[in-house]
């Protein structure tokens, strides 16, 4: 079989555009009125100063096609997962099948108001009642709730749930037990739901001990969030005993769903002994991920939380549907509405397309890809936790730091001169230097080759001619950012200089 080496877009990720306010010129505008037919008011007159805007200093005035042309450069120029490869660890950034966009966009679902009484929207609560059944289903849990707006708001929708099945047993506890190895949401949900953070060390194969966590547990642990597989690709073996211990003081089990595309049809997080799980819709059921949102986090949890799911719920009454927000015990609503409406239309759409007999496929073709990957680079980088991985890899730029002088930022910066996303750097924080590789079940094994010979010939240029990775990226536009100074003190507002003032 011949192998294509040629990649799309290896004259660099072209990412050069003005802002809005340096084009344009005083006084042009997009659009045109017809003169006013009632009497001009004056705003102030009518509204009160305090609800009228001031003038904005140097607002962009430009015509339609300027603002046309700046916006589709902007399209084109920006990177994403329907123009190549993403191979973000830990973020499942895989295609999503068009049609789902279409049924998100049927105007039976856009032109639904929230505020419609239950008997008008009855199709909407089918679609939504629907894919509670199917997640549950999926997951081994008892009940869903659709509310969450993201994986992080499940995450902290989870916790609540938790603290108040604890505080209704008239046992508040204070602490949540979370491996080293959990995405960094993890902690901050649980502190910001107001619990203490014990962190628990992973063991020397890269999973959790039940010993570690027996010494851990005591009856002030209200539960233990864990990710299965965890952040390092690999699956948590003492899951059940794990489960078993946290139970017997009376604790809860809490999964990150992050990584739920490697067990879809594999295995259930409730039939590990999980009683409370978010998931991703928009990572594992379509939605285009990236760029802000939107997003959808689903909570599924054990029969001995549904009482404490966010109000209303979707109840079934004489065949009709409708929502029921007479539940004494529940933590109150979470989400404006009833959540990211159009995500879960994708998400159930994505489901209805890919059926019962197919799910399996997905988690066995992502685990397959990610061993490809594995077997690949094994001995062009350093593997910190050998052996079979599930749906990503996790390499570390160990052998090119130590003895080349080069880390994985250079070698993230110079796969953009060769056409390629970097993966995701310095994470797990477990494993210095870390690359972290996530091909998912959408990419063929032509773009996977094209990845291999890429990182192929970076590391390669490690051995080789090691300080010009240094200066990569050489073929953008711009070349090395201040990242840590752009994270930590944005520019949010455009001034002008003082010649174009």
């Amino acid at each position: 079989m011949t192998t294509h080496t040629r990649t799309p877009g290896t004259t660099g990720l072209m990412m050069e555009e003005p802002t809005v306010f340096e084009i344009g010129s005083p006084g042009r505008t997009g659009y045109s009125f017809s003169a006013l037919d009632v009497p001009e008011a004056d705003p102030v007159e009518e509204l009160g100063a305090d609800a009228v805007r001031e003038e904005v200093s140097h607002f962009p005035e430009v015509s339609e096609v300027d603002v046309m042309r700046h916006f589709l450069r902007l399209s084109q120029w920006n990177y994403c997962i329907d123009t190549g490869f993403y191979p973000l660890g830990s973020c499942t950034m895989k295609y999503n099948p068009k049609i789902n966009e279409d049924m998100a966009r049927l105007p039976e679902f856009t032109r639904t108001h929230p505020k419609l009484p239950d008997e008008l929207v009855q199709g909407n609560l089918q679609l939504m009642h629907c894919l509670e059944s199917i997640l549950a289903e999926i997951s081994g849990m008892d009940a869903v709730t659709l509310q969450p707006a993201a994986g992080a708001h499940g995450e902290l929708t989870g916790l609540m749930l938790i603290r108040a099945y604890h505080v209704h047993k008239g046992q508040p506890r204070k602490k949540i037990l979370v491996p080293d190895s959990a995405h960094g949401t993890n902690p901050a949900s649980a502190a910001l739901c107001g619990f203490k953070t014990v962190e628990i060390k992973s063991g020397p194969d890269g999973i959790v001990l039940p010993e570690t966590i027996a010494e851990a547990m005591d009856e002030d642990v209200a539960g233990v969030m864990m990710t299965n597989p965890n952040t390092l690709g690999l699956f948590e073996t003492h899951i059940k005993e794990i489960a078993d211990i946290v139970h017997e003081k009376g604790g809860l089990m809490y999964c990150d769903g992050a990584n739920l595309n490697a067990v879809l049809g594999v295995v259930r997080p409730g039939d590990m002994g999980f009683d409370v799980l978010h998931f991703n819709l928009h990572k594992t059921f379509s939605t285009p991920h990236g760029g802000g949102g939107p997003g959808a986090g689903p909570v599924g949890v054990k029969s001995v939380l549904e009482p404490f799911l966010p109000s209303p719920v979707i109840v079934s009454d004489e065949g009709k549907l409708r929502f029921d927000t007479d539940r004494p015990l529940s933590i109150g609503k979470v989400k404006g509405f009833w959540g990211n409406f159009g995500v879960l239309v994708r998400a159930y759409s994505y489901l209805m397309e890919m059926g019962r007999d197919h799910l399996r496929s997905i988690a066995e073709s992502a685990v397959l890809n990610a061993n490809y990957l594995r077997k690949s680079l094994d001995g062009e980088f350093h593997l910190p936790y050998p052996g079979t991985c599930m749906h990503e890899v996790v390499f570390s730029d160990k052998t090119q730091r130590t003895q080349y002088g080069v880390n994985n930022l250079d070698i993230s910066k110079r796969l953009i001169d060769l056409g390629f996303h970097p993966p995701t750097m310095s994470f797990p924080l477990i494993v210095p230097g870390a690359l972290m590789i996530e091909p998912t079940d959408t990419e063929s094994l032509e773009t996977l080759d094209r990845f291999v010979s890429a990182m192929k010939q970076v590391a390669e240029e490690c051995r080789e001619t090691p300080e010009t990775l240094h200066e990569a990226p050489v073929r953008p536009v711009r070349r090395r950012f201040d990242e840590a100074t752009a994270a930590r003190r944005p520019k949010l507002r455009w001034t002008p200089s003082e010649e174009e003032v």
